[in-house]
């Protein structure tokens, strides 16, 4: 099978995209958890940044022709989702802290769960990796859980816990980037 020029490049445009995004995001959770009196309002803003700019990635993902069309495959849905919150959480930040955690909490836990059944996907093309993105995904989706259901006091400790969860996810969605896009053996430049 030969691919087009572009097709390939959208593939390593998007590829590239997730693998840098889940370093930011890792980044990010870092901080976060060594830094959680950090200002809710600069978190916000950055965190409506990154999801911005990773909607944009997922939804050119979607329409990249990877060979196992695993990675990208719920992403049209996603990546407008995260768009439209990364607008909300960077424009409405005095008023959107409770809703940050909580969308934050969702979106975790939602991509956790997808993040499952990617794995489960995974085993049956054959891809050896799959148990550990099963097991980051799990990871993930109780951390998203634990953001929804907030069992710990105070502020700082609810930012370690959103930390736990950006890492987490950036982590995740590193592991389904490097594990399972693959541009097909025949492509060639023209």
């Amino acid at each position: 099978m030969k691919y087009e020029k572009t097709s390939v490049r959208q593939i390593l445009f998007a590829k590239v995209g997730y693998i840098l995004i889940s370093v930011l995001f890792s980044t990010a959770g870092i901080f976060m958890i060594l830094k959680p009196e950090i200002s809710t309002e600069i978190i916000c803003v950055a965190a409506g940044i990154l999801l911005i700019i990773f909607g944009i990635i997922k939804i050119i993902g979607y329409f990249s022709k990877d060979l196992y069309r695993l990675a990208f495959q719920y992403d049209l849905a996603f990546g407008i989702l995260r768009i439209i919150l990364g607008i909300i959480f960077c424009t409405h930040t005095a008023g959107v802290v409770n809703l940050f955690f909580t969308a934050m909490g969702i979106l975790v836990l939602a991509d956790g769960l997808f993040r499952i059944q990617l794995a489960v996907d995974a085993r049956a093309f054959g891809i050896r990796q799959w148990w550990l993105i099963l097991l980051i995904a799990v990871v993930t989706g109780l951390f998203g859980m634990l953001l929804l259901l907030r069992p710990v006091e105070g502020m700082q400790a609810v930012m370690i816990l959103l930390g736990c969860s950006m890492l987490s996810e950036g982590i995740l969605n590193l592991c389904v980037a490097v594990c399972t896009t693959r541009v097909a053996a025949g492509w060639r430049e023209r």
